[in-house]
């Protein structure tokens, strides 16, 4: 278990150091879509190229922790070039897989979410997280992996350790409830347009 700790910590370290997709699309053609995180500072902006039903581009930009931008790097890597549809699946696989279950969880990590609200909220004394490398050791390193298929997941099971630490829930989903939302955008323009 510890060498696939291992191996999705340095997933996670790697597409935070060097992030894909990073950068912006003219908009428009591109569809703009911003996402904030108050809790923390997060933010992420996701330009979407979408033309028959496949994301043919997307492009990230933001600021934040090292979770939320590898979240962001990683979203990226999965859904370009994807279908619509296969890229709402991903979103809904992943959403689910950041869902607290405590079922999923083993009896002693339930009982330590339900008596232990703080733990693993690495914050700066001013309520914002830290962005240093450490942080994705502290989250990846410290879990044990719930089951998932991580064969659909691909290089995104990396991140199915932060379930552990609820606080940091909201960072790893910031970027995929933006393309969620842009791509509800995209769809409603569409039914807008004159057939």
């Amino acid at each position: 278990m510890a060498d696939l700790e291992d191996l999705y910590r340095e997933i996670i370290l790697d597409h935070y150091r060097s992030p894909r997709n990073r950068g912006e699309l003219p908009s428009p053609p591109a569809h703009r879509t911003e996402g904030y995180n108050p809790l923390c500072g997060d933010e992420v902006v996701v330009f979407l190229l979408v033309d028959d039903g496949i994301v043919g581009d997307i492009r990230i930009t933001g600021q934040g922790c090292s979770i939320s931008q590898s979240s962001a790097s990683l979203m990226s890597a999965a859904v370009k070039g994807k279908s619509v549809a296969q890229a709402r699946d991903l979103i809904r696989t992943f959403k689910s897989m950041m869902s607290i279950h405590e079922t999923r969880l083993g009896d002693r990590d339930a009982k330590a979410v339900r008596s232990d609200s703080g733990a693993g909220q690495n914050h700066n004394g001013d309520g914002a997280h830290a962005t240093s490398s450490t942080q994705a050791e502290d989250v990846v390193g410290e879990t044990d992996i719930f089951s998932v298929d991580r064969g659909s997941l691909g290089e995104l099971a990396a991140l199915q350790g932060v379930v552990k630490f609820p606080v940091r829930i909201k960072c790893a989903t910031l970027s995929w409830n933006a393309l969620a939302q842009g791509l509800d955008e995209i769809d409603e323009g569409s039914d807008k347009s004159p057939r």
